[in-house]
């Protein structure tokens, strides 16, 4: 097994297409997509299409994004359970090293190179690294738990003002 101080490596991923949303800024980003109704539209390059084969049987995908607008910077931040400061790696927050975001969003519609979808939470434009069809007798672990979250959940969550993760370097 490789250290990690021979994983230098750099590589590249290109985007298979962008996601429109009604979220122009940040803060308008709800914290969780699947926990909302938003509609919006992943409209992938046209040679991405044979990919979207057997597509139409599927309820809901993994929408793998890049969030360009993240701060790579951070690696604590505040969550909306409450005002403690959290590691990155330990919540969903979209400000990470590799600001990969991780969504599993309905899918409504496939019209040629564009899927409509329910439950997104990212900006307008933000490029689409992958779709994966969320598969509940594979990706569900009912007894999976995140130690931190089990001791708020039930508390609710709470309104911040997102410029508080801000503080967190």
């Amino acid at each position: 097994m490789k250290s990690v101080s021979n994983s230098k490596r750099v590589f590249s991923v290109a985007p298979i297409g962008v996601i429109h949303s009604p979220f122009k800024r940040m803060k308008d980003c709800p914290f969780q997509g699947a926990r909302t109704a938003t509609v919006g539209e992943i409209v992938l390059k046209e040679r991405f299409l044979p990919a979207l084969k057997d597509l139409d049987g599927v309820s809901h995908l993994y929408l793998l994004t890049f969030m360009h607008s993240a701060n790579r910077k951070r690696l604590q931040t505040v969550t909306p359970y409450g005002p403690e400061i959290r590691g990155t790696f330990a919540t969903r927050s979209p400000h990470r090293p590799n600001p990969i975001g991780l969504t599993v969003v309905e899918l409504l519609k496939i019209d040629g190179c564009r899927l409509r979808v329910r439950g997104v939470d990212c900006l307008d434009g933000t490029p689409v690294i992958d779709i994966k069809p969320y598969n509940p007798y594979i990706d569900a672990f009912p007894r999976a738990v995140v130690g931190w979250y089990e001791k708020v959940k039930g508390k609710g969550e709470r309104k911040i003002d997102r410029s508080v993760s801000k503080l967190v370097k």
